[in-house]
């Protein structure tokens, strides 16, 4: 019943939806059977407790599911200390009463043991029973998987999506596969050696794409801010909810004559969301196929990211988030990566109304983020990761200036308030950066960071798009989100090449003038010429010009549903150069990081990182901080006589106006 009603598992004929009421059987007899090796009560109380396992197991599975389309995994359990904060508001919009029917039956046993409805058989144990049961299930579960395995072949050896695994082998199986994963994590990074990388470098340098000779170095020494525009989707710009502009400030921003905006740039995220995003934008590596790369590997692995490229050509580096360094394993990762600073939430002034969700709302972040930003040296490489367009898309009344959508979707009708007060956050701060004199010395990068409303609201979509139903396809290009490069330099434009965050790190050094022809990296360059247009999604899926495949399904550029077997033999030909670029693309990521590759392999001009030297601390930040300020005199308050640019920063956060008065 749970996989039916709770989950999307996309069950396409009669095997699929037998498996769908096989496969807890299997697992069920086996881990039920466990009581069968004992005896008296402590057999019932044993099969009891079992149950009440994997009830909390679906339960824990229908709320996460609910709200990330996909599955708890161990890599994700093992990360919930940086992951769980501030969860607390988005359960309780997420859980409905039916949920709890599934600990009924536990609920019945517990209460029929109790008052001795049930009385305990108390002969002599037969384990013969608990072999039999055992011996059985697992006849039961090869039965199971090779009957997936005829539907689905090669379900196990290939990166698929998690509802494959649950919807053939059931959400038990998932439990023990994702639980042998975390484990071959260890013995991967053990076993791996220096010949893996040629590997990788072979597949890099076949596709390295080589720059755009009118774009490369064209904002050599520019600084460089990443404003990271939470959950925010493609199709917000130039949307209108009852006649209304909802985000102008954006537009005006995406249609600028200085502004490079991408209109086929899709998120590539998995169950990291925005850890993946960041990963991909700092890296040019994938997020894992489970759990976070941040929360499993950025304490431990060697990285070669942008930051720290950038802080060994003369930058100064930092990220700006107004929530505690922890979440997503910022604090340690941010060291791997090479960031100078990281302005967390110890760094900024909060009060009980400044916060809401996962940090401060953006308004108030953004504006005293300036008295950070005007004390870099310049040239400086800033990241401000924006939080208030976050699920569940709530708002205080206080900072709503636009009515709610009416598709009768609570996750749905909330987002146009969020994203219009995003929206209005980003106007401010480009008005302070124009004010400050920072808008013409700068590249401005905004984008979003992974898709506000998920593919379980296909109904409330198509409404709030005015349509009468979304396909496979369609869903897949809502996956789209906006990027947008803005330099004074530069002449705007929409550019329509295919790409993704994974593409992001490449641009950007290019741009910068920055050698980039022996990284390590996934993508390739927005601006070249030559680039390979394939998207390659975390599940296996992908999109591109030609052809896209999304789950078993095939669509030409139009959405049509294409019949694979009248392709002709150059489409053929095109869908499998696409299908194995995105399989190597994967793989090869992963190899990266579950193998720490990269340390037995660096660049040219490129010094390993030494983590050690990074003290995120307020104490230790603020007096690195003044320290190169002093050193280098290049700040924008040093250049500005020593007077703070913060009373430039107009904002009309009431809460900020309530504290004036």
């Amino acid at each position: 019943m749970t996989y039916q009603n709770n989950f999307s598992l996309g069950i396409n004929n009669a095997m699929q939806q037998f498996l769908l009421f096989f496969n807890p059987i299997p697992f069920g007899l086996l881990l039920l059977g466990i009581g069968l090796y004992f005896r008296g009560k402590l057999t019932y109380w044993i099969q009891i407790i079992v149950s009440l396992v994997q009830s909390i197991w679906l339960f824990a599975n229908t709320l996460y599911y609910r709200e990330f389309s996909d599955f708890l995994s161990f890599g994700i359990i093992k990360s919930s200390s940086s992951v769980s904060n501030n969860l607390g508001t988005s359960i309780l919009e997420i859980i409905h009463p039916t949920d709890f029917l599934v600990f009924l039956d536990v609920l019945i046993l517990i209460l029929m043991m109790s008052f001795k409805v049930i009385q305990p058989d108390m002969s002599t144990t037969k384990r013969r029973y608990g072999a039999i049961s055992s011996v059985v299930a697992v006849v039961l579960f090869s039965i199971n998987l090779s009957l997936a395995e005829s539907d689905r072949s090669q379900l196990l050896s290939r990166t698929f999506d998690n509802n494959y695994i649950v919807k053939y082998l059931g959400v038990d199986f998932f439990a023990g596969y994702s639980a042998y994963q975390t484990h071959q994590q260890t013995a991967t990074r053990k076993n791996a050696s220096k010949s893996d990388v040629d590997k990788v470098l072979d597949f890099v340098n076949k596709n390295r794409s080589q720059p755009n000779v009118s774009y490369y170095g064209k904002e050599k020494g520019k600084n460089v801010f990443i404003l990271h525009l939470e959950s925010f989707q493609q199709f917000m710009i130039n949307y209108k909810s009852d006649g209304e502009e909802v985000t102008p400030n954006i537009n005006r921003f995406y249609k600028d004559q200085h502004t490079m905006s991408f209109d086929n740039f899709f998120h590539q995220v998995g169950q990291g969301k925005t850890s993946d995003a960041e990963t991909m934008l700092e890296t040019s590596m994938f997020g894992l196929p489970s759990g976070s790369s941040m929360t499993s590997y950025g304490s431990s692995n060697t990285y070669q990211a942008l930051p720290a490229i950038l802080d060994q050509q003369g930058y100064s580096t930092a990220s700006m988030h107004g929530d505690v360094g922890s979440f997503w394993n910022r604090d340690n990762t941010y060291k791997s990566w090479g960031y100078q600073y990281f302005f967390d939430s110890s760094y900024y002034d909060d009060k009980d109304d400044y916060s809401i969700g996962y940090g401060l709302k953006d308004k108030i972040f953004l504006q005293q983020s300036a008295k950070y930003i005007e004390q870099l040296p310049q040239p400086f490489y800033a990241k401000l990761i924006t939080v208030t367009n976050h699920y569940p898309y709530d708002l205080d009344k206080q900072n709503q200036s636009i009515d709610k959508t009416k598709t009768g979707d609570k996750t749905v009708d909330g987002y146009v308030q969020t994203s219009r007060y995003l929206d209005q956050a980003f106007g401010e701060f480009i008005d302070y950066l124009k004010k400050s004199g920072l808008y013409d010395k700068s590249v401005i990068v905004a984008y979003g960071d992974h898709y506000g409303i998920s593919d379980n609201h296909p109904k409330a979509l198509a409404k709030l798009l005015g349509k009468d139903s979304l396909s496979s396809y369609d869903l897949a290009m809502l996956q789209k989100v906006p990027f947008m490069i803005h330099s004074s330099n530069l002449s705007g434009g929409i550019n329509h090449t295919y790409g993704g965050e994974i593409d992001v790190m490449p641009t950007l050094m290019d741009l910068l003038g920055i050698k980039n022809d022996d990284t390590i990296q996934l993508g390739n360059d927005l601006l070249s010429t030559d680039r390979n247009q394939t998207v390659a999604f975390r599940n296996g899926d992908f999109v591109s010009p030609d052809l896209s495949k999304i789950g078993s399904k095939v669509y030409d550029n139009q959405g049509n549903k294409v019949n694979t077997k009248k392709l002709t033999q150059q489409q053929k030909d095109i869908l499998k150069e696409q299908q194995d670029h995105t399989d190597k693309s994967l793989s090869l990521s992963d190899k990266i990081t579950t193998g720490d590759l990269l340390r037995f392999y660096t660049p040219q001009n490129f010094d390993k990182v030494d983590k050690s030297q990074y003290k995120y601390k307020y104490s230790d930040g603020m007096k690195a901080l003044k320290e190169a300020q002093r050193k280098k005199k290049t700040s924008l308050i040093e250049q500005n006589g020593g007077k703070s640019t913060e009373d430039l920063y107009k904002t009309d956060a009431p809460e900020l106006k309530d504290d004036d008065e």
